[in-house]
């Protein structure tokens, strides 16, 4: 069975007509069988290609232990029509079969009318549980966590361990990481199953535990907990609340999650779009309109700049067409230059390897990094009007418009990996996404900078 896991398309491909030719058969013991050994990320990619008849006779299909995991992975839009078309009956096994965690995920990307009924046919208990996660912020460690945790006494012995671990390990988020708190759950310790496989039966779980436990506040932010998981390689870590007692855990496959959800938000503020949770093809041409137009219109107002400064110089242009030739490249190589910078620093900062204390820091280093751009790009920009532009192409590039041209670079590089590295720090600093202050901004400002820089020069050395 396992040469038949979809490993590439033409597999997806041939997985798919199978299941369909089964379908037309009405061999549904086949079909059971053929999804028994699969992972529930390879059958919740291959339902994506049914259509919702289908697709409910397929999950009714699955076997029950697998059914919530593949839930789960399913887009949005399916798990709502699935959901609709559930009875009662179906839905409450649905819900008690999910980890508590996954299923306030649901829940909140499901419409209201959608996640209430969801709601009214858990039982009580996991209703309760599921309310007091929805209240944590959405951005916050509560959002992630899950109650169904591995947890012991101190003078719980080995033995002791692993029969609560076997009466109780089944409905639990991981077993390989357990937790030890007192009677009134403070958390006072942490254990791995590998220590408790190598100790003896008679050891109390206080003697061999590990003290020094790393937690996270149930308001911490997901992002700080997930750069937690990934910086000690912990396959879940404890969270606590305000006074110690352990509410639950995070899971590294929630902090994975995390990680792929910031990193992709950030990638379309940095390209001047709204984010969204929706995957490309399944959002509608008005939303990726709405998306995107607010930023197309602000940096459109704020390029007007950019004009202003260009028509306030109209005489000196006049005086020296020759200038005109040279804007693009001044403006294009100060963009790239702070967006150089700007993307680095965004990515430090995510990876909170830069703080705003290190700010004078950054700027010293970028300071000495645009130095040698700088001199670097305006060397071979002069060696280009001398040989390119003058002998080659007959430009007539007098010497003192290249020194214009070349004095403009180095210092258009210089001012732009300075701001490039700066602004995003004190967008931090003040509470905005470092990464608002990504390429778009950075180019419109470095544009009206390198500007106001050349038309100086220009004025100074050719007295315009």
């Amino acid at each position: 069975m396992h040469g038949l896991f979809p490993r590439k398309n033409n597999d997806m491909t041939e997985l798919y007509d199978t299941i369909n030719t089964l379908i037309d058969e009405k061999k549904i013991g086949e079909l059971h069988r053929l999804f028994h050994d699969m992972p529930a990320a390879d059958i919740a990619e291959l339902l994506t290609e049914f259509d919702d008849d289908k697709l409910l006779l397929l999950f009714r299909v699955l076997p029950k232990e697998a059914a919530a995991d593949v839930f789960v992975m399913m887009d949005t839009d399916q798990m709502e029509e699935l959901i609709g078309a559930f009875s009662d009956r179906e839905l409450t096994a649905l819900i008690e079969d999910m980890y508590l965690d996954d299923a306030v995920d649901v829940i909140e990307e499901m419409p209201a009318n959608v996640a209430e009924r969801v709601l009214s046919r858990a039982s009580a208990e996991t209703r309760r549980e599921i309310n007091a996660l929805l209240k944590y912020p959405h951005d916050s460690a509560g959002s992630l966590l899950t109650t169904e945790y591995v947890r012991f006494y101190p003078d719980t012995t080995v033995a002791g361990a692993f029969e609560v671990i076997r009466r109780t390990g089944i409905d639990k988020e991981t077993v390989y990481t357990c937790y030890v708190t007192d009677r009134q759950r403070h958390l006072v310790g942490v254990i791995s199953a590998r220590t408790l496989m190598l100790a003896d039966m008679d050891d109390v779980v206080g003697d061999i535990m590990e003290q020094n436990v790393i937690s996270v506040s149930t308001l911490d932010d997901k992002e700080f907990v997930a750069n937690q998981l990934q910086k000690y390689d912990f396959l879940a870590l404890p969270v606590v609340d305000s006074e110690d007692r352990m509410i639950g855990i995070v899971t590294v496959d929630d902090a994975i999650d995390v990680i792929v959800d910031e990193y992709s938000e950030d990638i379309e503020i940095m390209a001047a779009i709204t984010p969204t949770d929706k995957p490309y093809l399944k959002q509608s041409v008005f939303s990726i309109w709405k998306n995107r137009i607010p930023w197309l219109l602000l940096l459109m107002i704020s390029a007007t700049f950019t004009g202003m400064i260009i028509s306030s110089f109209e005489e000196a242009l006049a005086a020296q067409v020759a200038l005109t030739a040279f804007i693009p490249m001044l403006m294009d190589t100060g963009g790239n230059s702070g967006s150089q910078a700007s993307v680095t620093v965004i990515r430090g900062i995510s990876l909170d390897e830069i703080e705003f204390s290190d700010l004078f820091r950054v700027m010293w280093k970028e300071l000495r990094i645009s130095f040698l751009c700088g001199i670097s790009l305006a060397a071979a920009t002069f060696i280009k009007i001398m040989l390119v532009d003058n002998l080659l192409m007959r430009s007539g590039v007098s010497m003192t418009v290249a020194a214009v041209v070349c004095l403009t670079l180095f210092f258009t590089v210089v001012c732009a990996k300075l701001i490039g590295c700066a602004m995003p720090l004190l967008a931090k600093k003040l509470g905005f996404d470092p990464a608002v202050m990504a390429s778009p901004f950075i180019t419109t400002i470095v544009d009206a900078v390198s500007l106001l820089l050349y038309f100086c020069f220009a004025s100074a050395i050719l007295g315009l």
